[in-house]
């Protein structure tokens, strides 16, 4: 135990004084009104007024000096040591770029510890983030401040998504120490770093030793920073391809599981691929297979339990569905499908490619990546020119043989777009240029982008465009038939690529149209393009606006007023625009068609902090020290009343009938003991008495779950009483305060919704209690497991969640989308914001008929309760970031809206289709 506040302490030494002057100061002497003489006649003195204060009167007294002087020293159990004593400033480094987003909420609360030992110590403190800031401000050293202003700050911080700028902190450094806060004074620095080297630790850790005593704080080699690093996609696969996703860690002794997900746009799942870093292992390449529409349906990377931007890995065009267009001669559709080379071409590309109809231009204007020209003949000057232009961009241009390229007037030369020559006419079967059977395709070579795909031996061709021989076709030709003659030729133009089927793209000239083989064939044309060319919409010279950026905790925000377009040509991270605050890592562009900017292309390889001489390594977590002054400085108050009322009873002063007698001493005594035992007692649960089940039944109440965290448990209370407050106030809902339930003993009917805070120190439910949870939520019961930490996901509590849902009868989860009937119960919301914000709220994937619609379970990390809570004047408790009061206000909403969906179902739901079903009755 330690003493917060020590010298108040001396004041003991006054208890022998104290001693010594309530000794000489006698009781107050008792009065008495002299009677008649006759009524003295026998009478016997039963009571002496003591000349001196009881002993026993003492030593009650000093006791109490004793402890209000202890609880004015503000004793602490299990004190936390993270901070050292002294007197010089304190100055925290704080790395605040991507790598601090795993553990971020760890470093805030070592932060809080430390401005709160200066704040006892009555040091002023300094603070230093080494990444620049949100609006593009580079480091620079604040304060000096006291405790008050530098907790405000150390609590809007918040990780960046991009790297730190060592270098600009050791100007900024340089800079205070010139003609800054720093300027001639000594200084104890605490370096909270985020476990990597830039070539510049060694350097800033030589400039705080300078200063004074340096202690740097890290996660520990084994809990470091992990970065998903682009992935790899293999397109050969008959199933939509594999992505390679590559995974970095900095340094790991240990082996550490990993799991990468692919989200989709609603965040759900869609597939998973697990692996081990082996023992000093500091890369490794994961296989995500995944089918094609899934694939296309992907919009995220994510490590699995992780937090932070370099967790999350976005995904566009580059690894989604392309955008195919197949050009037609005008906006008519086609009035004999099955004979048009159109209807075969979008069978075959449709389950794996967004197919588009249109003419060149219209196609070119709404930005395609493939374009697709069956025999189209001759082109326009202008039509030409744009295509040219357009794979010299990056897109790629597949043509087909037919009837009008075969008729041409004039031999086709090399300076229209085609990769090769073409001779005047075709060659058919039985014709002057043509052979006696149907010929076949022969294998693949390796070079070609058809290779390893296998050949049906009754795929035949009747009839094609001939190439003219030249001495670069052997490089250009991608397929051949048996006799050599070549069936799809292909050449590279600037980044975009030019190939010619010399056969039609329906089963006309071939049957290779009716084959499993033209899917592949095709599929690995598709493979060929990187995306939208030029970017959007193919012009080439549109820079591309941000559309939706992540966070440092790895969350899609709106993008921030400083952030600029980026440029259409960034399009290899590993070459292109650096990110930073002028391109955060997000999506630029506009609607659908939009570019990823991932952090992996900014970020060079990992490399662990080396070990540094004359400095103090520490951890993020501190003890959990408890302040005992309310305890003594209560245990005084009530000493105090028991001197007032002993006082009393010494001077005479009580009524007689209050006056103690034998009776009332022994019984006096039984209630001491009674009450010593009480409070010596370890703390239990009784069950619920009658007139607290009386109470539940006879009024509404919020309740929630016990979980023994009596932090934890008192936030949730104030939390419930603030929602009350509101719902009485704004609805017809009467609420009469918040009760704790404890699931094992508890009868759980009495109470519609269940507020379940998830904290560490929960155990297992018993049989008992599942048995009886079951049996709440089939019978309409509701419960709301808030796991408080969308902020920074927390792998322990995920994992806890798990363990106290092990058996309960809850149905398939699903994301809370905007048509959910729980964002219009009462208000029409469109998120759900807590004392955080931008957390998912899952709720029953389909809602049915079963308990009138209402999910029985929601799941969520958005800390409502903290949002909700307030004190006895009704002032709030926490502060709500990033959104302020404002957001508050959307969190008491959230909870109205939430408490209405428990009480009276989906009937909104219903009452969204009354038009619908009026107009269908004709009313």
């Amino acid at each position: 135990m330690a003493f917060a506040s020590p010298l108040v302490l001396w004041a003991l030494v006054l208890l022998p004084g104290l001693w010594w002057l309530l000794r000489l100061t006698p009781p107050a002497p008792k009065r008495v009104t002299f009677p008649a003489l006759r009524l003295l006649l026998g009478l016997t003195a039963k009571e002496e007024t003591p000349a001196r204060t009881p002993w026993w009167l003492l030593v009650l007294r000093l006791a109490l000096c004793a402890l209000l002087i202890i609880g004015l020293a503000r004793p602490l159990l299990h004190p936390d040591a993270t901070s050292a004593a002294g007197t010089a400033p304190l100055l925290l480094v704080v790395d605040t770029g991507w790598a601090a987003g795993r553990d971020w909420p760890e470093r805030q609360q070592a932060l809080d510890r430390l401005v709160t030992q200066a704040e006892r110590q009555d040091r002023p403190v300094l603070l230093l983030a080494t990444a620049a800031g949100a609006g593009g401000e580079a480091p620079q050293v604040q304060g000096p401040m006291n405790a008050t202003a530098a907790r405000r700050l150390v609590q809007a911080l918040a990780p960046q998504p991009w790297p730190t700028d060592r270098a600009a902190a050791l100007g900024a450094l340089d800079t205070a120490q010139k003609s800054g806060p720093l300027a001639g004074i000594a200084a104890d620095s605490y370096w909270l770093a985020d476990g990597l080297n830039d070539g510049s630790v060694a350097t800033l850790a030589g400039r705080l030793r300078a200063l004074g005593r340096v202690t740097v704080m890290t996660a520990g080699a084994d809990h470091g920073p992990l970065l998903l690093r682009t992935p790899n996609s293999n397109a050969s696969g008959s199933d939509g391809g594999t992505l390679m996703v590559p995974v970095e860690r900095a340094e790991g002794a240990q082996a550490q599981p990993i799991a990468v997900e692919a989200l989709g746009e609603d965040g759900r799942a869609l597939g998973r691929a697990d692996g081990i870093f082996a023992p000093g292992q500091r890369q490794l390449t994961l296989p995500l297979t995944l089918p094609g529409e899934l694939r296309n349906a992907a919009v995220r990377l994510h490590l699995e339990d992780r937090a932070g931007v370099g967790a999350s890995l976005l995904l566009d065009d580059r690894w989604r569905r392309r955008p195919v267009g197949l050009a037609t001669a005008g906006p008519g559709g086609d009035n004999q499908p099955l004979l048009s080379s159109l209807y075969y071409l979008d069978r075959a590309l449709a389950p794996y490619a967004e197919v588009r109809r249109g003419t060149i231009s219209a196609l070119l204007d709404g930005g395609v990546s493939i374009l697709v020209l069956p025999d189209s003949g001759a082109l326009s000057d202008s039509d030409t020119a744009r295509l040219a232009r357009w794979i010299d961009q990056g897109g790629v241009l597949v043509r087909f043989g037919g009837t009008r390229l075969a008729h041409e007037s004039e031999p086709i030369g090399a300076e229209t777009l085609l990769p090769v020559r073409l001779r005047g006419g075709d060659r058919s079967l039985g014709g002057a240029l043509s052979w006696t059977t149907p010929a076949h395709l022969a294998p693949f070579d390796d070079k070609s982008p058809f290779a390893g795909l296998a050949v049906p031996p009754d795929v035949t061709v009747s009839r094609q465009v001939l190439a003219e021989p030249g001495p670069d076709m052997g490089d250009k030709v991608w397929a051949r038939l048996e006799d050599g003659t070549p069936l799809v030729t292909g050449e590279r133009r600037g980044k975009g690529w030019l190939a010619l089927v010399h056969t039609s793209a329906d089963p006309a000239w071939s049957n290779l149209a009716l084959s499993g083989l033209y899917v592949d064939m095709l599929r690995r044309l598709v493979a060929l393009s990187d995306g939208l060319p030029g970017g959007i919409g193919g012009n080439a010279g549109g820079a591309l606006p941000p559309l939706s950026l992540l966070d440092g905790q790895g969350r899609l925000v709106a993008p921030s007023a400083v952030a600029q377009p980026l440029e259409p040509e960034g399009k290899d991270e590993a070459a292109g625009t650096p990110v930073g605050p002028l391109h955060p890592p997000g999506y630029y562009g506009v609607g659908d068609r939009r570019r990823a900017l991932n952090l992996a292309g900014s970020v060079a390889p990992l490399v662990p902090m080396e070990p540094l001489a004359g400095v103090a390594y520490q951890g993020f977590g501190g003890t959990r020290e408890t302040d005992l002054r309310p305890w003594f400085l209560g245990l005084a108050a009530a000493l105090w009343v028991a001197d007032l009322l002993l006082s009393l009873l010494v001077r005479g002063l009580l009524p007689t009938s209050l006056r103690p007698n034998a009776r009332w001493r022994r019984g006096a005594a039984a209630a001491a003991l009674a009450l010593a035992t009480v409070l010596t007692a370890p703390r239990g649960h009784a069950a619920t008495p009658d007139d607290e089940i009386v109470k539940a039944t006879t009024a509404n109440w919020l309740a929630y779950v016990e979980t023994g965290n009596r932090a934890a448990d008192a936030t949730t209370k104030a939390g419930l009483l603030g929602l009350g407050e509101q719902l009485n106030r704004r609805t017809a809902v009467e609420v009469a305060g918040a009760m704790s339930v404890n699931v094992e003993k508890d009868d759980l009917a009495l109470f519609p919704l269940l507020y379940w805070v998830v904290t560490p120190g929960q155990t297992a439910l018993s049989d008992a209690a599942v048995a009886k949870l079951n049996q709440y939520l089939h019978a309409g019961g509701m419960i709301l497991f808030d796991t408080r930490d969308q902020g920074a996901p927390d792998a322990g509590i995920q994992a806890r969640l798990r363990d106290l849902t092990h058996g309960l009868d809850i149905p398939p989860l699903a994301p809370v989308g905007p048509e959910h009937v729980l964002g219009r119960t009462f208000f029409l919301m469109q998120d759900f914001p807590g004392r955080q914000a931008g957390g998912q709220v899952w709720a029953e994937a389909s809602e049915g008929r079963v308990n009138d619609g209402v999910s029985p379970v929601l799941v969520g990390g958005n800390d409502w309760a903290g949002a909700w809570a307030i004190d006895g004047q009704g002032r709030p408790l926490n502060a709500v970031v990033p959104g302020g009061e404002r957001q508050r206000e959307m969190a008491y909403r959230f909870g109205i809206n939430l408490v209405m969906y428990a009480l009276t179902g989906n009937y909104k739901a219903d009452q969204v289709h009354v038009p619908a079903i009026l107009e269908r009755l004709g009313q």
